[in-house]
């Protein structure tokens, strides 16, 4: 008895040892743990340049410079329009003002400020905590700036390491194990392709239904709007629905306020379609997973790693139980009417 109470107690001060490692070292499990997901997206497009002859360091390289690009470029092309459509509405909020003082009666026209002195109170009321709100948003995006390029030189050296990475990890192994491992990386870079390939289906679906919904009510620019809503609502987490909807917002919100106010309620209509209905069959057929699980590995994911946790909780979870059905052992089960849907009898006809 006393040797297993020491064993107990070492066992705990073990444990609580580890779980504090764990949770100082949680930032690198996850950026390590994100920077794995993005080289197994990558990687079939720098194996394809690997088989026409080409240096893999310098397949990997064209690869993420060449996606690094064509972010950078929807993010000018569509930032460059949210801008100067954001601007309109300002201009065109200040002449609705200017047009509902001129129309007021002069008593109760001087009881509405012009844009001016809205202006000023607004400074004067808020300035600081706009301020402070200014450098809480430049160190949010400095230690995003820094997560990210972690995350993408993780990612290069795993991408150009390739078979000399799993050659490192399979090597201490027993040949059973290693073909374990080797089952595993597969799988997860099969699931993982099915991911990319429902978020590429759900963007497509999302952006043809708003460029006819826009073109429809007759908003400018219903193309590029409808692709940039697509595109940054399924590949950007968490916030993606509310940076996609803004821009055809603030665009409709030019010409009118009402046309404005039916975008958004075509946006919200629009999201619910998709998560209740359409993203759950999307993602259960690509990656083979029940629509209740997908949605809890979403929300455990992004609750765990964050917003990156919340979009690579599908392929992950899809990986998971990929791996859990592969090797867990199945036997033939008893009869029971759980097991089944009883029909409902039904009684005797008419006569």
């Amino acid at each position: 008895m006393p040797r297993a109470l020491a064993q107990v107690v070492v066992a705990a001060i073990v444990g609580v040892i580890a779980y504090g490692i764990l949770g100082s070292l949680k930032g690198i499990i996850s950026t390590v743990l994100i920077a794995f997901v993005l080289a197994l997206a990558m990687e079939p497009a720098v194996n394809a340049l690997v088989r026409h002859r080409w240096r893999r360091a310098v397949a990997t390289a064209t690869v993420m410079v060449g996606g690094l690009v064509a972010v950078v470029a929807l993010v000018t092309v569509f930032g460059n329009l949210f801008v100067t459509q954001l601007l309109q509405l300002v201009a065109a909020l200040d002449d609705a003002l200017v047009a509902v003082r001129a129309g007021l009666d002069p008593a109760l026209a001087d009881q509405i400020p012009d844009r001016q002195a809205l202006v000023t109170e607004a400074l004067e009321r808020y300035g600081a905590d706009l301020a402070s709100g200014i450098l809480g948003i430049g160190g949010v995006l400095a230690s995003g700036f820094i997560t990210a390029t972690g995350v993408l030189l993780i990612a290069f050296y795993m991408l150009a390491a390739g078979p000399q990475l799993r050659i490192a990890i399979c090597r201490p192994l027993e040949p059973v194990r290693q073909a374990r491992v080797l089952a595993m990386w597969g799988i997860a870079q099969e699931k993982l392709s099915g991911f990319i390939a429902s978020r590429v289906v759900l963007a497509l679906v999302s952006a043809v239904c708003t460029t006819l919904f826009l073109a429809v009510i007759g908003i400018g620019y219903a193309v590029p709007l409808g692709l940039f809503v697509g595109v940054v609502s399924q590949f950007v987490p968490t916030v993606g629905t509310y940076i996609a909807g803004a821009l055809p917002i603030a665009v409709a919100g030019v010409q009118s306020i009402g046309l404005g106010l039916v975008v958004l309620a075509w946006i919200i209509a629009y999201q619910q379609f998709e998560n209740l209905i359409l993203s759950p069959r999307v993602s259960s057929k690509a990656l083979e997973i029940n629509p209740a699980v997908s949605f809890v590995a979403v929300i455990a994911f992004g609750a765990v790693l964050g917003p990156m946790g919340a979009f690579i909780g599908l392929p992950l979870a899809a990986t998971a139980q990929a791996v859990i059905s592969t090797y867990l052992r199945r036997h033939e089960l008893i009869d029971s009417a759980l097991l089944r849907d009883e029909p409902v009898a039904r009684g005797p006809g008419p006569t």
